[in-house]
């Protein structure tokens, strides 16, 4: 007997089969603009492959079975010794892998090295935010290391490596290594001046033991650690090793996996240390000056991240409202519907250029861009990383209940969108970083302000909104109770300078009517009448042109 009741119409395909980096019009824009003009087409194939790669219906199984098939902690073995292992699905292990081998762990060591690899990063964070997390860690160990060459001269060919080797190995016996860090513990949290993990001098010169513990450690299965320890001269970073040079373990007791709101193909872990060798990075009492600039190339990880997921959610919408008809026609020809896409559109595209523009300053390297990050990351992570819920649940809508259902994929990404901006120190961490730089390091506000000024005279909502920030900066007396909004208004008038020079009309001008004009409601889907909608919704969607 037939069960058919009823033929399937009106419903959305599946986005799958589609180059996730040609068809992103902000990001391959960004990756132009910044790259050497005689390596772009090089770029563009090896960001087109990842892209084609991160589309596959294949790629997108395997984030969802990652996620689905939760890490799993093995404190013993079954005659009961101490092993301190974690067991993820396969299929995390092939997104990790294929992360390596696309160079996601390698910026340090190649022209436009970092562009390409933030492009790259943005592009396969698509498929899965979690396992990012020991990508990003690897990624951003480098400049630590490099405070000791013997250790930069160890580690980081390893760390650069396009061999992905998930074994607990010797360093030694390692053609490639993932970095994990560990600074946060349960008395301090962002105030790891707190922390109580100490250590001990070793006979050796500059090898140490560690007692304490660590309250969130992310990774745990990776092969070396950076880690924050009270030395006798004070807080001080140490590399703490998973696998001794002889091949033991060294003690890493992993106490238990948190169970997270989401993230949830990425094993975060509490820790204990008893005895644990370490290596110093650094001089004793340089802790957090040793591992500022991985915290630095962390932060910018979390702008990307977040930017990965607002892209990926406003693909799905448009995507969505391209093929759904309701009420005689395309829902993303409803004029309300346009107006609520649009400016879901503006807020991923602002995040996706103003995050390659600081990783093109990671690239260029001269004072002005040093002093540029040192203030632009900080305003760029706090604002980026707290958009991103917002745009994930308003994405979300767009798809009606099925935007609910878990097949769709979109409540992953809701799940994985308040995460950045806790990590790598949250909203308040990051505004106080801001008014310590405005207060204490002239040449990183006068790099911000260089940059604004590159955008003077071209479009007077923003010259307006300048002039406001300048009136709120020359007053930093008891600043810090409205220091949110002065970041905020740091961060709008910084994308809005990079919109105005480098993104069509229509892009810029919405912007500046609705984040910069004034004239913009608290809700999305709440731009002035008289922008372009349709040029905007045209450029997201998720089509290869």
């Amino acid at each position: 007997m037939s069960t058919l009741t009823h033929t399937v119409t009106n419903q959305a395909p599946p986005l799958v089969g589609h180059d996730v980096y040609r068809t992103d019009s902000a990001l391959t824009e960004a990756v132009a603009r910044h790259a050497d003009p005689a390596r772009l087409a090089e770029i563009t194939d090896e960001l087109s492959e990842l892209g084609r790669a991160a589309g596959s219906a294949q790629a997108q199984r395997w984030g969802e079975e990652a996620n689905t098939y939760s890490p799993v902690l093995r404190t013993h073995d079954r005659y009961g010794n101490r092993i301190d292992e974690v067991d993820f699905h396969p299929s995390y292990h092939r997104l990790l892998g294929h992360a390596v081998s696309a160079g996601l762990t390698d910026a340090w060591s190649r022209p436009d090295g970092h562009l390409r690899r933030a492009a790259g990063f943005l592009v396969w964070s698509q498929t899965d935010a979690g396992h990012g997390c020991p990508v990003s860690m690897t990624h951003a160990a480098v400049p630590a290391l490099r405070t000791d060459p013997a250790l930069a001269a160890e580690w980081e060919p390893r760390l650069g490596s396009r061999v992905y080797e998930p074994r607990l190995l010797p360093p030694g016996e390692k053609t490639g290594a993932l970095f994990g860090m560990g600074m946060t513990e349960k008395q301090g949290g962002s105030d790891v001046r707190a922390n109580t993990t100490h250590a001990e001098p070793l006979a050796e010169e500059g090898t140490y033991t560690l007692t304490g513990h660590k309250w969130f450690c992310s990774a745990p299965m990776s092969d070396g650690f950076l880690v924050l320890a009270q030395a006798p001269g004070g807080l001080t970073c140490f590399l703490l090793p998973r696998v001794l040079p002889d091949g033991t373990r060294n003690v890493f007791a992993i106490q238990r996996l948190k169970d997270k709101l989401g993230n949830r193909s990425n094993a975060s872990s509490e820790v204990e240390f008893s005895g644990t060798w370490a290596r110093r990075v650094g001089d004793e009492g340089r802790g957090v000056a040793t591992i500022i600039e991985m915290v630095a190339a962390t932060r910018l990880d979390c702008s990307l991240g977040s930017a990965a997921l607002m892209r990926q959610a406003v693909a799905q919408a448009v995507h969505h409202a391209t093929h759904r008809s309701a009420f005689g026609g395309p829902l993303v020809d409803k004029p309300l519907m346009r107006n609520v896409l649009a400016d879901l559109a503006l807020e991923s595209e602002a995040a996706t250029t103003t995050a390659l523009r600081l990783a093109a300053a990671c690239d260029a390297d001269t004072e002005q861009e040093r002093h540029l990050r040192r203030l632009a990351v900080a305003v760029t992570k706090f604002w980026v990383t707290k958009r991103c819920p917002a745009v994930a649940a308003e994405a979300l809508e767009c798809l009606g209940g099925n935007g609910y259902v878990e097949e769709s994929g979109m409540p992953r990404i809701f799940r994985e969108s308040p995460l950045n901006s806790v990590w790598e120190g949250s909203g308040n961490v990051q505004a106080l970083d801001v008014l310590r730089v405005l207060q204490r390091e002239p040449l990183a506000l006068n790099a911000f302000l260089t940059e604004l000024g590159l955008a003077r005279g071209a479009d007077h909502r923003l010259d307006a909104a300048v002039k406001d920030l300048l009136t709120e900066l020359a007053d930093l007396d008891a600043i810090e109770t409205r220091a949110r909004r002065v970041v905020e208004r740091m961060a709008l008038v910084l994308q809005g300078t990079l919109l105005v020079r480098f993104a069509p009309p229509a892009v810029a001008d919405a912007f500046c009517a609705s984040r910069l004009g004034g004239d913009w409601g608290a809700t999305f889907g709440t731009l002035p009448a008289g922008l372009d909608l349709a040029t905007i919704v045209d450029r997201a969607r998720p089509i290869d042109r």
